[in-house]
This record gives C-alpha cells, sequence and structure tokens, in this order.
C-alpha cells in the first residue's frame, strides 16, 4: 500500500463490511473506512501479547500528517511498556467533576455533623 496521504486517503472507495488501509512507510499506522464512508486514523500494536486498535481521529479533523505523528507518539510509548487503549479506558472512568464536588460536599457534611 502507498503513503497516506490527503488525495489517497479521500480517494479509497468504502467496501461492504469496511477496509483497513495500511501506510507502507511506517508500520502500524492506517486508515479504516467504513461503509458509510467514515474515515478514521487507527493504530495497530500489541500489548501484553495481544494485538490492539487505537482510534486516533476521523479525516477531516486529523489530516494524515498530524494523525501520523500522533501514532509516531502513541508506538513510542507502547515501547517504553504503555498501553493506551487502558489509558483511554483509565480516563473514562475516572470521576468527573459533578462527581467530585459531591463528593467534597459529603465529606464537608460528614465532618459538620461530627463536631461537638
Amino acid at each position: 500500500m502507498p503513503r497516506l496521504t490527503k488525495r489517497f486517503v479521500e480517494a479509497v472507495k468504502p467496501g461492504p463490511k469496511g477496509t483497513a488501509v495500511w501506510d507502507d512507510e511506517m508500520p502500524g499506522f492506517g486508515l479504516r473506512v467504513y461503509p458509510s464512508g467514515k474515515r478514521s486514523y487507527i493504530v495497530q500494536y500489541r500489548a501484553r501479547g495481544r494485538c490492539c486498535r487505537y482510534t486516533i481521529g476521523r479525516h477531516g479533523v486529523w489530516t494524515p500528517e498530524t494523525a501520523r505523528r500522533e501514532a509516531r507518539a502513541l508506538l513510542g510509548n507502547v515501547a517504553r511498556g504503555n498501553d493506551p487503549a487502558e489509558e483511554r479506558e483509565e480516563d473514562r472512568r475516572a470521576l468527573t467533576v459533578k462527581q467530585l464536588c459531591a463528593q467534597y460536599i459529603e465529606d464537608i457534611r460528614c465532618e459538620l455533623l461530627d463536631l461537638p
């Protein structure tokens, strides 16, 4: 496959089940084309003995060059032993500001009620 450029990305035809097109200059960096025509940049890597795919973002929001730089950074983190998909999941499970405020108010209320 050729290098992913804006012209190439926009010329890829969607298949009935969707397709993945891989960049030949950077292993693990690719483009996923959905049957609807939506295009997203992806990174494929191995972490803890299993194959993982991480979606960088949609074409249009991301250019091929910025997605390639992000993929390079993500693959560098994988080489250091991190898992970007796991980090994203931890961020999703983190407390929201609303939950944090509610917890803070509850803790203050409990402290005030314990006062003599």
